[in-house]
């Protein structure tokens, strides 16, 4: 499987469709484009224009049926018929990471986060501030989309991502490879397990600490396999912070400890 994930194009490339975000990267000369495909019914200006950038770059341009596009797309109403894979320089399959000499370490565990605003705001904020590693599962997690670019104001592109195919297939990876898997969990999940404050948790060498999502939190199936809970202090009347917010206090509490 393994093998299989590294060779995966979702494993190497962030999917960018619609017009004018195509347009976006092609003129970014930071990024590395390695193909735009255009629907063979996409006509007018914009098109026009796309294949001028593309050839200006020196980018491929691949023709293909707009079903096609579609379903590369994986978004079936604002592709526009055209998409371009950028290269993500960071990406890699889980399953590599693990297998490297020294793993990276802390880690964060996306878990049924689908708002596209929080899963880029958590992007942006874990490269910030240096996590070598957020695990996006391609299941049961916003795609990274448009949305998601836009929303880590392009620092997606560049973040250290490591896929898999869900949450629990990714805890299960980490706790077999030496990790505590840690649940982030609110004042509501102390009733079903003792929750430990973040600011006094033990963190060892090799951790994850795993986001749940916004309604339901962490899966059953996830905090199943986590060595406890963990939660973030709020002496204040309030039940729970937004996830992304979540992640920015568990980050930065890792840098304050110098990890």
């Amino acid at each position: 499987m393994g093998d299989k994930q590294a060779t995966s194009p979702k494993d190497r490339f962030l999917t960018v469709y619609g017009r004018k975000p195509v347009l976006e990267v092609l003129a970014d000369e930071t990024l590395d484009v390695d193909k735009v495909i255009l629907a063979d019914t996409a006509r007018g200006p914009a098109v026009a224009e796309i294949r001028r950038a593309a050839k200006q770059r020196g980018v491929a341009v691949q023709a293909a049926s707009a079903h096609r596009v579609k379903v590369l797309a994986g978004n079936g109403k604002q592709d526009q018929g055209v998409l371009a894979d950028v290269v993500a320089p960071r990406m890699l399959p889980l399953s590599a990471a693990l297998d490297r000499s020294a793993p990276p370490s802390p880690l964060l565990v996306l878990d049924g986060i689908t708002t596209p605003a929080n899963v880029g705001m958590i992007l942006r904020t874990a490269t910030a501030a240096g996590l070598p590693g957020i695990v996006v599962p391609r299941r049961g997690v916003a795609a990274l989309d448009p949305l998601v670019v836009k929303a880590s104001a392009g620092v997606a592109f560049r973040a250290p991502v490591l896929r898999c195919a869900s949450a629990e297939e990714a805890a299960e990876q980490l706790v077999e490879s030496g990790y505590t898997v840690y649940a982030l969990g609110s004042r509501a999940d102390a009733t079903a397990a003792e929750v430990t404050p973040l600011f006094d948790v033990d963190v060892p060498s090799r951790v994850a600490f795993v986001l749940g999502g916004e309604t339901d939190g962490v899966s059953t199936a996830v905090s199943d396999l986590a060595a406890g809970w963990v939660s973030i202090p709020m002496p204040g009347e309030v039940e729970s912070l937004n996830v992304s917010a979540a992640a920015a206090v568990v980050c930065f509490e890792l840098v304050r400890r110098g990890r």
